[in-house]
């Protein structure tokens, strides 16, 4: 029954008509990232049988079946993009630089950042897996391509999205006039709008953060996780529950649906990495996706979609979700700029759950 959904290929359209003298190619553009999506989505949902039956279940070749998606995704998006004449460039995770189209294609006026295949560590366990995508405007259509071009702000961004490969396949968007969620829907072969103008709840009671690497947290990270775990007993007079899929893309759909915070902050065990998200591929589609859904996306001290990159691949803190915890978290950082740390460091040390010895 499929009468009175609404289809991408309708939705983007509607929104092409919206804006008198637009060319299609917007469109087109997003369609085509639509069904790569769905050519992803088929080789993940085989998981380990892309290595053939039989193969041994080791690290080893688990790790192997990992590489091989994360490969296929990124030739996946490359292919069915390069071709179609909306885009002049591209960058991702699995590059080491940029990729011009090749000048036997017509190059169009977009400019696509992206990671393949997020969260690829949990295809041994069966998780959610996501492909995360920004659509960024050439800054000179009529000049070949270059790194450079892709040095743009978050909030430079014509669109974000991202895919989820779980048990639906789904795909989130934002062009700036907010959140809309699609389902593919397998006997139709389309994706469906099924979740219309996400919007994060203002109230909070989940958090999300890697717990293993407490030891390595600034203070105002520690100072709020602390609180999160004092529960109702403590200075938030509420209990909270804390999450961890090690997906971006299964985090952040949970908190678009649930509300919450997720912390991927600055920390102290690499001292030559800013953080562990990717600003142009993963840090700004998700932040552009986050504000627009009513939610907030900082560094700690600063809006994500307000930084322009130093490079292709560099990497920033993240913190996003519900705005009043966002905006605690920021607090908690100015605050310990000053030289108040709001807290006992001691205490903390004592009670913490995961004090190390």
């Amino acid at each position: 029954m499929t009468e009175g959904l609404k289809t991408l290929t309708r939705y983007t359209i509607e929104e092409e008509h919206r804006h008198p003298g637009s060319t299609g190619e917007f469109s087109g553009l997003v369609n085509v990232l639509a069904t790569a999506v769905k050519i992803i989505a088929n080789q993940v949902n085989k998981g380990s049988l892309i290595g053939g039956l039989g193969t041994s279940r080791t690290d080893s070749a688990h790790d192997e079946v990992e590489k091989r998606l994360n490969v296929i995704s990124n030739e996946v998006l490359m292919q069915e993009t390069q071709w179609a004449g909306h885009v002049a460039a591209m960058v991702s995770e699995e590059m080491d630089g940029f990729y011009a189209v090749p000048a036997r294609y017509r190059r169009g006026k977009y400019l696509l950042a992206f990671d393949p295949l997020d969260g690829s560590s949990n295809l041994d366990v069966n998780m959610t897996l996501g492909t995360i995508f920004s659509i960024l405007r050439h800054p000179d259509p009529d000049t070949d391509p270059s790194a450079d071009d892709f040095l743009q702000p978050g909030v430079e961004q014509v669109c974000a999205g991202f895919a989820l490969y779980g048990p639906a396949t789904m795909l989130i968007l934002t062009t700036g006039r907010g959140v809309d969620g699609f389902t593919l829907d397998r006997e139709i072969g389309a994706f469906v709008l099924t979740h219309p103008q996400m919007r994060i709840p203002d109230d909070a009671s989940e958090f999300a953060i890697n717990a293993c690497n407490e030891r390595f947290w600034e203070q105002p990270v520690k100072r709020y996780v602390q609180e999160c775990l004092d529960g109702a007993a403590g200075t938030r007079g509420k209990d909270f529950t804390m999450r961890w899929v090690a997906s971006l893309v299964a985090d952040t759909f949970r908190i678009l649906t649930l509300g919450g915070m997720y912390l991927d902050p600055m920390d102290a065990m690499d001292p030559n990495r800013s953080g562990g998200v990717r600003l142009l591929y993963e840090a700004s589609p998700i932040a552009f996706i986050i504000e627009q859904a009513g939610g907030a996306a900082s560094t700690g001290s600063g809006r994500v979609m307000e930084l322009t990159p130093d490079g292709l691949h560099q990497r920033v803190p993240l913190m996003f979700g519900s705005k009043s915890e966002v905006q605690r978290i920021e607090r908690y950082h100015a605050e310990f700029a000053d030289g108040d740390s709001g807290f006992d460091r001691s205490l903390f040390t004592v009670r913490s759950l995961f004090r190390t010895n």
